[in-house]
């Protein structure tokens, strides 16, 4: 049986060293293919302009910086995301208040509910990924992800 992310590349933008292993190992858990990692704002966005992601996991607030220039790169690509935060108000979602969030420490169970969520409309078709619900793969880039609604 395949894993939930088996052979899929995320991005982990988590600038806490301890939450950052803990993630990484659970996505590891879930057969991520790589987990890609960065801290801040600006070595997030060089990541998103320079790899294919297939999905991203992102913390709210990186060295007390608003990561709202990091979720508009991944949107502008079309990579889903689901947002991390320790606070208690998810004040800094402008413009993505329908992304999903998971509030800090989460479980391995929460993480899994929510990315099962976010990835519901992919499914596999041999080795391509191909959309479900009248999705379309997004974007140019060969072997990307991104199930974009119509």
């Amino acid at each position: 049986m395949d894993r939930l992310l088996s052979g899929r590349r995320v991005l982990v933008v988590e600038d806490e060293m301890l939450v950052l292993i803990m993630i990484e190992d659970m996505l590891a858990d879930l057969g991520c293919k790589s987990v890609t990692s960065g801290a801040t704002v600006e070595k997030a966005v060089a990541l998103i302009n320079a790899q294919v992601f297939d999905v991203a996991i992102l913390d709210m607030n990186l060295n007390r910086n608003d990561s709202h220039a990091v979720a508009d790169a991944l949107a502008a690509r079309g990579i889903p995301f689901v947002y991390s935060t320790g606070n208690t108000r998810h004040g800094s979602r402008d413009g993505y208040s329908d992304r999903p969030v998971l509030k800090k420490p989460f479980k391995y169970e929460e993480l899994v509910a929510i990315l099962t969520r976010l990835t519901s409309n992919w499914h596999r078709s041999s080795d391509h990924i191909v959309c479900g619900s009248g999705a379309s793969l997004c974007g140019s880039v060969p072997d990307k992800l991104c199930c974009a609604q119509p």
